[in-house]
């Protein structure tokens, strides 16, 4: 029966449950992935509770069990889980990129501007290490100039970030401290339907605040994160979650980290029975692979893919409908290496069973390009198994390590390789941001710090290597730079020698 409009079902937003703005802008994804804004009119700084004001209603809850004890799990967890304060600083004109060296010279430190504004946003963030590596979401951190942390004995740090992956919304900071409190990893995959779960945060400023659920459903995929190649396979919960419990820690009643806390789904904005968090495997390997190389490893099979149904399993003669259906196999892939066909059906990776994309995505993004994994598939009602070397993007095993910035003599600036966050936010595959600038070219081309280079004389630059490549390629002495500021505007100018 075809939907009506007015349908709860269609209204169902899904929130980014962490960042709350001063400024009062909430960004609420529906389920066609548009994005709607809403202004508020009140843009204080803090949220206000205040009893004699607030509205009763009436719930009914789902006692827990007498023999479950969250006591020795929340202990273990608050003094783990942090609140994060961000601030970011936004500039009045688009113009104020280009001329920004012209500005500081004749009227000070650009910073100072008064056109310029904050917004502060708020979320959460589970410590991982005594030396002070914190995991957050990326969407709490992304774009911010100023971190804060503060603990749960109300001590606060300034904190840097290592390193983030938009396509697993997974972000590390680290702050400068020892013997912190910390939270042990548990295994996602042992996660059972109906356990009960502890979510740890800080909704709305409100600090060190736990509730109590069980997991509702795994291997959720809730289109939030907006990118082909992003991995979402939720944990889903009834524990309460709210704005600011974003990166906030989902633990298991032995006080084990099972899941970083994401997002919500409501109409309204505010917990409504649906919670998400990102399993603590797929957490536990970005972190490693922020640490050890400066950006996340993605590995791939090498297939493309169509979920299986009712209608697809009549048509290619299956009586159940277990399995991911194999479309396609890319050239040169580990999946066409080793041997898996168009046609087949994958039914397990690694013993773990297959069923929907965010299952086999949530298996593989597990593993890094160089990493040989099981699959097993039906193939003309017979069960086979191979061997799959795992790939990159580029269809190598290689692991590619983050470039320390490096200083250009010829352009007079330090260059690094932009993040995975600035990839995906300008829409890039590759660039150099500016990280110092010094007497040269560029200065006195009014180009300032935060510009990324896209290309030299028209050859993509992307490290050190490509960009002397491309400097040597010039015509009669003429250099060509294009690129872009972060607000997404281009510039191309030529100098010459």
């Amino acid at each position: 029966m075809k939907r009506n409009k007015n349908q709860v079902l269609r209204n169902l937003a899904y929130l980014l449950a962490g960042v709350v703005l001063t400024a009062g802008i909430i960004s609420i994804l529906n389920f066609n992935g548009k994005r709607e804004h809403i202004f508020l009119q009140d843009k204080s700084p803090r949220t206000q509770v205040q009893p004699d004001r607030m509205h009763a209603r009436t719930a009914s809850f789902v006692a827990a069990p007498q023999d479950i004890d969250f006591v020795s799990a929340a202990e273990k967890t608050v003094n783990a889980v942090v609140h994060i304060r961000t601030e970011m600083v936004r500039r009045g004109a688009s113009y104020d990129d280009f001329f920004g060296s012209l500005r500081e010279y004749l009227y000070g430190n650009p910073h100072h501007n008064p056109a310029q504004r904050s917004l502060v946003g708020f979320g959460s963030g589970v410590v991982l290490s005594a030396d002070g590596y914190i995991v957050t979401n990326n969407h709490v951190v992304e774009g911010a100039d100023k971190i804060e942390v503060t603990f749960n004995d109300k001590r606060k740090s300034k904190a840097i970030v290592i390193g983030t992956d938009p396509n697993t919304d997974l972000a590390l900071i680290k702050v400068d401290a020892e013997e912190l409190h910390f939270l042990e990893f548990g295994n996602s995959d042992d996660v059972q339907i109906g356990e009960w779960v502890l979510a740890v945060g800080n909704p709305f400023n409100l600090t060190s605040t736990v509730t109590a659920g069980i997991v509702s459903a795994k291997a959720r995929n809730i289109n939030i994160l907006g990118n082909r190649s992003s991995i979402e396979s939720f944990i889903q919960t009834d524990a309460v979650i709210n704005r600011g419990n974003s990166g906030g820690a989902l633990v298991n009643n032995n006080g084990e980290l099972i899941g970083i806390n994401a997002a919500i789904a409501s109409h309204t904005g505010v917990y409504e029975g649906y919670s998400f968090a990102i399993p603590a495997n797929i957490v536990r390997k970005v972190v490693d692979d922020l640490i050890l190389y400066g950006e996340p490893q993605r590995a791939f099979i090498g297939i493309e893919i169509r979920e299986m149904t009712a209608d697809l399993a009549k048509e290619i003669g299956r009586e159940d409908i277990n399995g991911v259906f194999v479309a396609g196999v890319m050239e040169n892939g580990g999946a066409a290496e080793a041997g898996i066909d168009a046609g087949d059906v994958i039914t397990y990776v690694d013993d773990v069973a297959v069923n929907t994309l965010s299952q086999l995505l949530e298996v593989v993004g597990q593993h890094r390009p160089g990493d040989e994994v099981t699959v097993s598939v039906i193939r003309d009602g017979k069960e086979y198994d191979f061997q799959v070397l795992l790939k990159n993007r580029e269809g190598t095993t290689e692991v590619k390590k983050r470039e320390e910035a490096f200083f250009n003599e010829t352009l007079g600036v330090s260059l690094a390789r932009i993040s995975n966050s600035d990839r995906n936010n300008l829409g890039l595959n590759g660039g150099l941001k500016v990280t110092n600038l010094e007497e040269g070219i560029l200065m006195r081309g009014g180009i300032s710090e935060g510009f990324v280079i896209v290309r030299i004389n028209g050859k993509p630059v992307d490290d050190k290597a490509s960009l002397e490549s491309a400097l040597n390629n010039k015509r009669q002495n003429t250099t060509r730079v294009e690129g872009m500021y972060p607000n997404g505007m281009k510039i191309s100018f030529e100098f010459f020698d």
